[in-house]
């Protein structure tokens, strides 16, 4: 999985790439199709965003994560990625599951 993090008022440190690739390495082991994630890091007064947008099997996935500290933000946004992809992976296997009627 590739991960392209652009940052807007913040500078991305090798550090700051290793951090998500250290908290996304689960998320990429459990869903294989998942290819690219581009994630935007912001600051602004005093607060960090992390906006993460994935593209999982043709539905496209934004989540937000904001805290007063940058790596918290990362935390919060990745748990809410993976949340969002349990998520649809469910109602995909609920869709496959559908009983035909008429």
């Amino acid at each position: 999985m590739k991960i392209n993090v652009s940052g807007h008022h913040v500078d991305i440190t090798d550090a700051i790439r290793k951090h998500f690739d250290e908290k996304l390495a689960k998320i990429a082991s459990h869903y294989p199709s998942l290819l690219t994630l581009d994630v935007i890091v912001s600051k602004d007064h005093n607060h960090f965003y992390t906006e993460i947008n994935a593209n999982y099997i043709g539905v496209h996935l934004s989540v937000k994560g904001e805290d007063e500290v940058m790596y918290p933000s990362i935390a919060n946004a990745a748990k809410k990625l993976d949340a969002a992809l349990r998520h649809r992976k469910g109602q995909i296997k609920a869709n496959k599951h559908e009983k035909i009627t008429g």
